[in-house]
């Protein structure tokens, strides 16, 4: 998967998409897989702003049947069993424990009426997604972490996880690979018209000075909280801020969903590559687009929340690493942004560019389905969506569990510890084979990179020469999130940069410079005080 943005100039394409998180992969994956030429471009890296500040789930959500939003829950538990399927590497079941206090916000027959009804949407949901419910006793032992005092039982229900970084950068391979011209670091700077209509963009190389103008008989904006920037984004969208903290290991294999006893918020905790992720905030935002910054008042939030409902009583020092999102939504009067639905929805301008506006990660394939859908009847194309249901690029043919189980052998007898095992045949599907290659001819390359996160040498090479990254931070952050998954000082971050130096084509100069990237990027994701 290489960068070459002098493709862009080359040729007219039906469909340039600008904007390159969840929905613009999955735009010009389908618009591809349609026979459409198609090019992409994202200002900094793949899913470089929101779509690397989820909560790396894969659900229907369930808090929206609260507010009786039974469509779009409906419609995201379609697209959660499907990619269940599609995607084995990439979307894996995750069982929530909902634990049941003398003072929850529900009582249990409410709890138990809305985990039937999540059951009910999701159509045959399968004994792995159907809830349960767990005497005191027997609900503790699952989950040993949480507060004893007021426990009465609890419940779990089943849903799913996922990296989204890598789930867009897969997307974005495979449209590469049917034929797409993919550039990251290349800025949109200005639309071009002829007689009041889209023809074109102008954009710019990021890494240099260069411009050029691509030429597209359609345009889609998938740029997300940039759009709101714009002067009809701002009558459609709403932007609201996520935080995310980062946290020692203290669930197994199995998460919890939480009510905030501060404001009745749903929260979650999720074990993530063997560490502990807790989210998300919710807070309307007019700040810098370019600098979301996780604040002292976010931190405190979150682990106050947390410290509610667990025996820990984790502190600012406890916080390994931290990120902050914003999520795009369609304007609401609502004043709550946790009340504002997350359902989707395509505006299309007088000069007849197209803008996504809204959604979740989990349901972005059908809403951008329904995109190109859009610029199909546009161009008069009559080709029918061609990503439901089929086999995600990176995924392995045949039976996946079969399949797994052959590659965590072969990993053990090339000497890799079975959690890192775990994570790199999610993390590159059927070309874990090229990963394993490479530590075949260099046995060292099968050890960690650093002893608590579960990422090996040969993973961190084997992206920096395949997956077309840029900066270390790419690399430390969206292709492995050893960033906000481990505290790297400067010294471990010049032997990971000294590490890919030749692969990325770095010099000492530049090896220095990326550095200091990647200290400002931990600067920003955990602000002074935090």
């Amino acid at each position: 998967m290489n960068r070459n943005f002098s493709l862009l100039g080359n040729k007219q394409f039906d469909l340039l998409v600008c904007g390159g998180g969840i929905y613009g992969a999955w735009t010009a994956y389908d618009a591809v897989l349609r026979g459409l030429s198609v090019a992409i471009v994202e200002q900094g890296d793949w899913a470089g702003a929101t779509s690397s500040a989820s909560s790396k789930l894969i659900h229907g959500g369930l808090r929206y049947l609260e507010s009786y939003d039974f469509h779009l829950v409906r419609k995201a538990l379609a697209e959660r069993q499907m990619l269940l399927e599609m995607a084995p590497h990439r979307v894996w079941p995750l069982r929530f424990g909902v634990p049941m206090y003398a003072d929850s916000r529900f009582c249990k027959i409410q709890m138990r009426a809305g985990l039937a009804l999540y059951d009910f949407l999701a159509t045959h949901p399968g004994a792995e997604m159907t809830h349960r419910h767990f005497n005191h006793r027997d609900f503790l032992a699952r989950f040993p972490a949480l507060r004893v005092a007021g426990l009465e039982d609890g419940f779990t229900y089943g849903d799913a996880q996922t990296d989204d970084a890598r789930l867009v950068l897969e997307l974005i391979a495979g449209a590469v690979d049917a034929g797409a011209t993919c550039v990251n670091y290349c800025k949109l700077t200005g639309l071009v018209e002829e007689h009041g209509r889209v023809c074109g963009a102008m954009v710019q190389d990021q890494l240099g000075s260069t411009s050029v103008q691509v030429t597209a008989r359609q345009i889609v904006n998938t740029t997300g909280q940039w759009t709101a920037a714009t002067e009809q984004g701002r009558d459609w969208c709403r932007l609201t801020k996520g935080v995310h903290l980062i946290l020692p290991a203290v669930l197994a294999d199995e998460a919890l969903l939480l009510t905030a006893k501060s404001d009745g918020r749903v929260f979650f905790v999720i074990p993530w590559y063997g560490m502990t992720l807790i989210g998300t905030t919710d807070r309307d935002y007019s700040g810098d687009l370019n600098h979301v910054t996780v604040e002292p008042e976010d931190v405190a939030y979150l682990l106050n929340e947390t410290n509610h409902y667990l025996n820990t009583a984790w502190t600012e020092q406890d916080v390994v690493g931290s990120y902050a999102g914003l999520r795009v939504m369609k304007c609401s009067g609502k004043s709550s942004p946790s009340d504002v639905s997350r359902d989707w929805e395509l505006k299309t301008a007088r000069n007849g560019s197209h803008y996504s506006i809204g959604g979740k990660i989990t349901s972005a394939r059908e809403d951008a389905a329904h995109i190109v859908d859009t610029v199909c009847a546009q161009l008069g194309a009559d080709v029918p969506c061609a990503t439901r249901k089929r086999l995600f690029p990176w995924a392995p043919a045949g039976n996946y569990a079969a399949w797994s189980e052959a590659a965590s052998a072969r990993a053990s007898q090339l000497g890799i510890d079975p959690e890192s095992a775990k994570w790199l045949i999610r993390r590159h599907g059927k070309r874990v084979d090229e990963v394993f290659r490479s530590i075949e001819n260099d046995p060292a390359l099968a050890g960690r990179i650093v002893a608590t996160a579960p990422f090996i040498h040969a993973d961190l090479l084997f992206c920096a020469r395949n997956e077309m990254a840029v900066h270390l931070d790419d690399l430390l952050r969206r292709r492995m999130p050893l960033l906000i998954l481990a505290k790297l000082d400067e010294s471990a971050l010049r032997r990971l940069a000294a590490t890919v130096a030749a692969a990325m084509g770095w010099d000492e100069a530049a090896i220095a410079s990326e550095i200091e990237t990647c200290r400002g990027v931990i600067h920003h994701a955990l602000s002074p005080g935090a």
